[in-house]
């Protein structure tokens, strides 16, 4: 999120993350640009009006760049031009100031699914599914009770079933960019989830691989 309104930043950022996003914010184009760059996002909120570079300069330069990540542009501007002049510059949708925060979150997910692979509404892992719309967990017959961060670590675990997940994968993927992440926290989630899926007596299906980190699968490979 590109937005230089501490308020609203820290409103959107706990509104995502309590629904399972993570949220790294930058407070102006210059950095939010470089940022951007870099990161590998699923999606860019980026304010037009900005310190330093503005929006539409970031969206151009990120679109010249080669980076398609999706963009919901926000402004206070709210004329046909203004929004035609976003969308031109790369922006995938546009959103006018003031907003209801269900609004953004709806726009979020419109732009995200506008992906050329198949769109998944499933994640399976032997008798462990996954609902990504409704994000509703069960094993078997079984559902499943997690929290909004859990089930944000049970998907990456999911959608990389059989491979090796390391902690700094983990750590990169579920955490804010500029959050410190305690040195058990990793561990504590990983305890909390093995209980809560093996609850009904069903075998582990999350593995420790030692000095490396963890499988999500059956075992043995």
């Amino acid at each position: 999120m590109v937005e230089d309104d501490p308020s609203l930043a820290d409103v959107l950022r706990r509104g995502l993350a309590e629904s399972g996003h993570v949220v790294d914010v930058e407070p102006d184009g210059t950095g939010g640009e470089r940022a951007a760059m870099g990161g590998g996002y699923d999606a860019i909120v980026l304010d037009v009006m900005l310190p330093g570079k503005d929006g539409l300069g970031v969206a151009r330069s990120l679109r010249a760049a080669g980076d398609f990540t999706p963009i919901l542009m926000l402004t206070a501007r709210d004329t046909v031009d203004d929004t035609v002049a976003g969308l031109d510059a790369g922006g995938d949708d546009y959103l006018r100031k003031p907003f209801v925060f269900d609004e953004l979150e709806a726009r979020l997910r419109s732009i995200t699914r506008r992906e050329p692979a198949p769109v998944r509404d499933e994640l399976c892992v032997e008798d462990l599914v996954m609902d990504l719309r409704t994000r509703r967990v069960k094993r078997g017959e079984r559902s499943i009770e997690l929290s909004a961060r859990e089930t944000a670590f049970l998907e990456y675990l999911m959608r990389n079933a059989g491979m090796l997940v390391t902690r700094p994968m983990l750590e990169d993927a579920l955490w804010e960019r500029d959050r410190d992440t305690a040195s058990n926290v990793i561990e504590v989630y990983v305890r909390r989830l093995r209980v809560k899926l093996s609850a009904g007596g069903e075998p582990p299906l999350i593995h420790t691989v030692r000095g490396a980190g963890y499988r999500c699968g059956a075992w043995p490979w």
